[in-house]
């Protein structure tokens, strides 16, 4: 367990590094902060600070290879499959074509994941996507405040308050999931739920956002690329909804993310 004052100073320094360094650097400067080591000390709290700050921050660095890796008890610093198809995060990192060239995916031998591999890449993937919604609801959150209609700025409509409070309550929700997700059925339901958030931040927020939102200049596109991306890794929110609801149906229980 990492204690407050240490967590916020690493949180700081980590944000920082994910600000300042480009995309083939910040993979060796997480290294440099202690990311591996973190990763073996106390992996929870490591994914969940590491991968939130990468999506609120919309930077990128191939670490979910070292998340999967240490699920199947390998050593940090190589390259892992994510699909049949050999896609995988490439390193050394290296501009890709696609929906998020910032990600440098490449193409690799396929190697089928482990359920324990699995469940931790799908939790980390969920704490960037809500890391990632988090961001876009705050750009959403600050044109509302600063655009005016009708002689009003328009977070006073009630229509946009609600927009910007359903997306809200998607994402804590969904972190609450992930933050309980310790086991391959609960984080299937924590990357469900995190991908579903994400999408209803995209939706909602293009809403406030209108056109602007649309435009290169803008900064939300950035992260709508990004949580489509991330939403159909290692299982999309309706493929693993529908396998749920499958085990769900085959089972006769419904699974607890948290015992009460």
């Amino acid at each position: 367990m990492i204690e407050a004052a240490d967590l916020a100073l690493l949180s700081s320094g980590l944000r920082s590094a994910m600000e300042s360094h480009s995309p083939d650097g910040l993979d060796a400067a997480l290294v440099e902060l202690g990311w591996h080591d973190l990763l073996e000390a106390s992996p929870d709290e490591a994914v969940a600070l590491v991968f939130g700050l990468l999506g609120e921050t919309g930077a990128h660095a191939p670490v979910l290879n070292d998340v999967l890796l240490h699920a199947m008890k390998r050593p940090p610093g190589g390259v892992v499959a994510l699909a049949e198809s050999g896609l995988a995060f490439g390193r050394p990192w290296a501009p890709s074509e696609g929906l998020d060239p910032e990600l440098g995916l490449s193409r690799v031998e396929w190697e089928p994941l482990p359920a324990e591999a699995l469940a931790a890449g799908r939790r980390a993937l969920g704490f960037q996507l809500v890391g990632a919604g988090r961001t876009a609801l705050e750009l959403a959150r600050e044109h509302a405040l600063a655009r005016e209609q009708f002689g009003r700025p328009v977070a006073s409509f009630q229509a946009v308050r609600h927009r910007l409070a359903e997306t809200l309550v998607a994402l804590e929700a969904a972190e609450a999931a992930l933050a309980h997700a310790d086991d391959p059925m609960t984080a299937k339901l924590g990357k469900a739920l995190a991908g579903r958030a994400g999408l209803t931040t995209v939706r909602n927020c293009q809403q406030v956002l209108a056109g602007i939102g649309f435009t290169a200049e803008h900064r939300f596109h950035r992260f709508v690329r990004r949580i489509l991306v991330l939403d159909d890794l290692l299982g999309s929110a309706a493929v693993l909804a529908t396998e749920i609801g499958g085990s769900v149906l085959e089972g006769r229980r419904a699974p607890r993310l948290v015992d009460l």
